[in-house]
């Protein structure tokens, strides 16, 4: 690794502008998109998005950092901008958020484990707020508010179910207010949906004094300005707003901060970081989270509609093995050679390429390489991405070979970028609240129609009173389907989507209504990867990624 002054000034940023944490990481200021060297909106915005994930693993991070040093293969000056990695994962199912093999950022270890503190800082926010919430209402100093009324919930990084469902202040008086409640995974807390779309400390102010804690007997929504907690709330935050600036294993710069659940939040890194990262850098390759009909479409509908930081062009990986498991091929045989089971998976790439393409966005299908495929299969997947509306389809190698594995792709995607695009959003702002859903449900997940239980639209219309009904949706359902049923495969249609709840994040700007059963808190696998985790003689971790 070089140190990371070196890999500031390769950007443009100055030393003055870092804030070192150690030798190969550091926080980037505010101050540097305000610095003569920069030059805001100087370079394209290139989103990597993916199709349905399966467990084969498509590998979004890994092809945009290979995509990153591919770019700086042939010459370009190009920065990846990605999410922080959340604790919860890595030692669940995951492991390590950081790419893999030769396509990773480093120094890996310390991104994904603690790296700056920012997730800490936003699990001590938003635990704060519990607790001041919770001491106004035992100290009666909130008229109207008492327990049955808070709504705000407790985080934790680690994925427990336990933790699904709660009572809190048992054990007496000295303890209350007895409530149930529940906890939430960092990543899916309000206030790191906030911290990514956030533009500055002011905003960041805004946004917290904003967020609903709870309503009162009579109805009155509680936001966090009227309890005079915003200024400690920000006392946590004010680093954390920082973007933090780490490299590639090739070099590249690579800009690293927040890290939003893409199945409650919106599952992109921060407005900030993408900035920055685009007044210094010729590209910027970002991760919109799971596959396009999450992370894409609130990408489009969320963050950039809010930004203005519109794509220059789109990345939607596929794989092989992938397009198998979605043809009926079990995992256990996915890499055995069969083109007639990758045509069968066709449908769900070709729903991502219309979902992606239908907002205007250039389209270039990187098909991520795995030594079991066949030729054919290989050349089958291009046929097909191409056939259908594709701009590219190109075989990219990142993990086995790094930037030089990529450079084909990066060629692609830099012949793919456009100056600007003519978006066509799926619903105007001023749509009511159904039509939006329901025009997410028809456009992105296939549905024809869209079903509410009583208690979604008795939430809806207080909503409605409150005057929220003009925010962006932000979908809370599977990722393992286009649908709301995870064991959908492929490309579902002529289904009814279903709204079983809904709830508002009015600090971060955004309705999340949920489809199905979503859970705001993972549980462990039988085998979770912290089982294969330690650390060596030499202090470095073990069996991370």
């Amino acid at each position: 690794m070089d140190p990371i002054v070196d890999i500031a000034s390769r950007l443009g940023i100055k030393e003055e502008h870092l804030i070192p944490y150690g030798r190969y990481k550091a926080k980037i200021s505010p101050d540097a998109l305000t610095s003569p060297q920069a030059q805001p909106g100087r370079g394209k915005l290139i989103v990597v998005t993916g199709i349905t994930p399966t467990p084969a693993g498509e590998g979004k991070t890994t092809t945009a950092v290979g995509l990153t040093q591919g770019l700086g293969k042939l010459g370009h000056n190009a920065v990846v901008t990605l999410r922080e990695p959340t604790l919860g994962p890595i030692f669940g199912i995951k492991g390590g958020g950081t790419g893999g093999g030769k396509a990773v950022v480093v120094p890996e270890d310390e991104i994904n484990i603690h790296f700056t503190g920012d997730a800490h800082a936003v699990a001590s926010a938003h635990n704060l707020l519990a607790a001041l919430v919770d001491n106004a209402v035992y100290r009666n100093a909130i008229p109207g508010l008492d327990p049955a009324g808070i709504s705000w919930a407790r985080v934790t990084d680690a994925s427990d179910r336990a933790l699904r469902q709660v009572v809190t202040g048992l054990g007496g008086d000295a303890n209350s207010p007895i409530r149930e409640t529940r906890f939430d995974i960092v990543s899916a807390s309000e206030i790191m949906a906030i911290l990514a779309l956030s533009s500055d400390l002011d905003d960041l102010r805004s946004r917290i004094s904003r967020i609903i804690v709870g309503t009162t007997r009579d109805g009155t929504p509680v936001p966090v300005a009227d309890l005079g907690f915003t200024g400690s709330l920000m006392t946590l935050m004010r680093q954390a707003i920082m973007p933090n600036l780490v490299q590639t294993m090739e070099g590249q710069p690579s800009i690293i901060h927040a890290g939003p659940f893409g199945n409650i939040a919106h599952g992109c890194n921060s407005i900030i970081a993408d900035r920055m990262a685009l007044a210094y850098a010729d590209f910027v390759v970002t991760e919109a989270g799971f596959a396009s009909d999450l992370g894409f479409e609130k990408f489009m509908h969320i963050k950039a509609r809010h930004s203005g930081l519109l794509p220059n062009a789109a990345v939607l990986v596929a794989s092989v093995r992938a397009l198998k498991w979605h043809g009926g091929v079990s995992r256990r045989n996915l890499e055995t050679s069969d083109p007639e089971k990758v045509r069968a998976g066709a449908d769900n790439l070709i729903h991502h390429i219309n979902a992606v393409g239908s907002f205007g966005v250039p389209v270039v299908v990187a098909i991520n390489q795995f030594g079991s495929d066949s030729p054919e299969e290989l050349e089958e997947v291009r046929r097909m991405a191409m056939d259908a509306g594709a701009t590219a389809a190109v075989k990219c190698s990142g993990f086995a070979q790094g930037g030089d594995g990529a450079t084909d792709l990066a060629d692609a995607v830099a012949n793919a970028v456009v100056d600007k695009i003519d978006v066509n959003y799926a619903y105007s702002l001023d749509d009511s609240v159904e039509d939006k859903v329901l025009a997410l449900a028809k456009r992105i997940y296939g549905a024809d129609d869209v079903s509410w239980s009583p208690e979604a639209r008795r939430r809806l219309r207080y909503f409605e009173a409150q005057g929220w009904g003009n925010l962006p949706i932000c979908m809370a359902k599977t990722h393992l389907s286009i649908s709301h049923d995870p064991s959908l495969k492929g490309s579902p249609r002529g289904y009814t989507f279903p709204i079983s709840d809904i709830r508002a994040s009015v600090g971060a700007g955004f309705l999340f209504p949920l489809a199905g059963t979503v859970a705001t808190l993972p549980g462990l696998p039988s085998k979770p990867r912290a089982l294969n985790m330690d650390v060596a003689p030499s202090g470095e971790i073990i069996d991370l990624s």
